[in-house]
């Protein structure tokens, strides 16, 4: 029997730093085989990503030390390498060639002063030692093969003119171009549109199988792990707690924090129930129903029909018009404009959660920022509780900022990493002088934070001391801060951990029934979206497709392009 393609035997990683030594993975081993998918699953500190960044041997080295174990890497039919062992300059033959990895970020993974096209045709050309032309012409065929538009015009285009989704794509088509024996896929589909994950997912599958290629997949989503892995691996606080085939494991896991994890994914609940959370598996024991806990929530046995009653618009949308120029003459008069937002007209009622879906470049996020006055349209109009936002002067726009709030979607870069959270949650109050003793300020700024399930002591805190998940609730807590009206939550748990995830929908529920806020929740995630939302609009191409309430589009959808959305769901077992 040949070797396993990947063999790490007990392996530990240690960071050391000046106020000591974090063990960081613990004695852990994993086996891949050629045409094997194995998931390695957990959240954010559980040690994925040390683990996959371990066989690659891109850890910093100090703070990072391997205290013991091996990884046996076998590409070719000699014997086994262990990588911990090998120099820079073989490893540098071995990663892109033989071992390649797509980044959790295309972002900052792509240079941004290179052409998308100049990057993968570098990597053939130092690999495959082929010329320009001929590396040209592969990286169209890769571009193809991971389903890019217009291939040839992304040749030449530069990493910020492309979307999210486009991005990852063309990271796919540089880890593939040299047919590697092992790909490792940290968190590839986390921040993509259910269609764009689903095509990646398919890609990635595909190419596993046709090349017989080995794939570890790390990722917090479960419904992912269930779509493409053969087998997982659970890992929590630097620990494996739960390996095996994945069928076993989403109908017979063993371990509480594997429970949990199953448990909170918003896709098995009814719309408005509570999310289970982890720590109720860890802490408390909860029995996990299998039954109920693997299947996916059945509709309600009838679905309301629209109600009837009259409503008064709270936000009304009017002949909406956003349109940017995408070709300017000489002169700079623009020749051609993208219609971000195409002619659509809307309703937003008080006290009401309007979910906003669509696949990336369709117009969700520029339609959020137009509802809060931040984009001017280009004709049309949006009514705030009565008032034209595009007919205010600017001193009426900052007043009315009181009452309008936006939650981002990455608490990373929208909080000043010069700032305590104490000082950033207290700013919206100082500016808009709601407070004006700075000890009654940080009275409210502490309510605030406990309201949000983080403590007292965190006031004097930075950023930096957080966990993703802290900071979204902090900048909920920012957003709180002045009792709006109206808040737009742009994509903000999409990247967060399934666990996270259902704390912080569980927190804006309790939230709005307490302040009783209205709220427009943009996400590609259809699951999430039906469990928060009361109605669901669908935007496609900067058009509305589909409105109407939560249970009625996501279970009987009536456009053909909301289908194609629902079926992209990753299900599970």
């Amino acid at each position: 029997m040949s070797a396993p393609l990947l063999q790490i035997n007990n392996l530990q990683v240690d960071f050391v730093t000046e106020i000591g030594t974090t063990m960081a993975v613990k004695d852990i081993s994993i086996t891949v085989n050629r045409g094997e998918i194995v998931a390695i699953v957990g959240e954010s500190g559980s040690g994925k990503s040390v683990t996959s960044l371990s066989i690659l041997q891109l850890l910093p080295k100090p703070p990072a030390r391997y205290t013991n174990g091996e990884i046996l890497f076998s590409a070719g039919s000699g014997e086994p390498v262990n990588l911990l062992t090998q120099t820079p300059e073989q490893m540098r033959t071995i990663r892109g060639n033989q071992i390649a990895m797509i980044f959790q970020e295309p972002m900052t993974s792509l240079n941004p002063v290179f052409t998308c096209g100049h990057q993968v045709q570098e990597a053939l050309r130092l690999h495959l030692k082929i010329g320009k032309k001929e590396a040209r012409q592969k990286t169209i065929d890769l571009f193809k093969r991971v389903k890019l538009p217009n291939p040839e015009q992304l040749f030449r285009r530069y990493p910020h003119q492309l979307s999210g989704g486009q991005k990852q794509r063309v990271m796919i088509a540089m880890a593939m171009s040299c047919e590697p024996a092992l790909l490792i896929c940290d968190e590839p589909t986390t921040a993509l549109d259910v269609t764009v994950q689903k095509t990646i997912l398919q890609l990635i599958k595909e190419l596993q199988q046709t090349q017989q290629m080995g794939v570890i997949f790390i990722t917090h989503d479960l419904g992912v792990v269930a779509e493409v892995a053969d087998r997982a691996v659970v890992m929590y606080r630097g620990e494996i707690v739960e390996s095996g085939p994945v069928a076993s494991i989403f109908s017979h896991p063993n371990h509480p924090y594997t429970k949990g994890l199953l448990a909170c994914r918003p896709v098995l609940h009814p719309k408005g129930e509570r999310l289970p959370i982890v720590s109720d598996f860890l802490e408390h024991d909860r029995p996990f129903e299998a039954a109920r806990y693997t299947q996916v929530a059945e509709p309600p046995v009838e679905i309301k029909g629209p109600d009837t009653t009259v409503k008064q618009p709270f936000i009304q949308v009017s002949r909406l018009n956003v349109w940017f120029p995408s070709k300017k003459n000489l002169l700079g008069k623009p020749l051609d404009y993208v219609k971000a937002i195409d002619n659509i007209r809307f309703e937003i009622y008080k006290g009401e959660t309007l979910g906003l879906v669509g696949e990336s470049g369709c117009g969700k996020t520029t339609l959020g920022r137009t509802l809060l006055g931040l984009i001017q349209p280009t004709s049309g109009s949006v009514r705030y509780d009565g008032t034209d936002l595009a007919k205010v002067d600017a001193q009426t726009m900052k007043e009315m900022r009181k009452d309008i709030q936006i939650i981002f979607q990455d608490p990373y870069s929208s909080l000043n990493p010069r700032l305590t959270i104490g000082a950033a949650i207290a700013e919206p109050l100082k500016v808009h002088n709601i407070i004006a003793s700075s000890a009654q300020r940080k009275d409210r700024v502490v309510e605030l934070l406990e309201k949000v399930n983080l403590k007292a002591e965190h006031f004097h805190r930075y950023p930096h001391e957080f966990s993703g998940g802290q900071r979204q609730r902090i900048v909920i807590a920012r957003a709180l801060a002045l009792n709006p009206s109206f808040i737009v939550c742009d994509e903000s748990v999409s990247a967060l951990d399934v666990s996270v995830q259902a704390q912080v929908l569980n927190l804006l529920n309790d939230l709005k029934a307490e302040m009783g806020f209205t709220i427009v929740f943009i996400s590609h995630d259809l699951s999430v979206v039906r469990y928060i939302s009361d109605r669901i609009m669908v935007m496609n191409k900067g058009k509305i497709e589909e409105i109407g309430e939560a249970e009625q589009v996501y279970f009987h959808p009536q456009k053909e392009y909301t289908r194609q959305l629902i079926a992209s769901i990753p299900k599970g077992i």
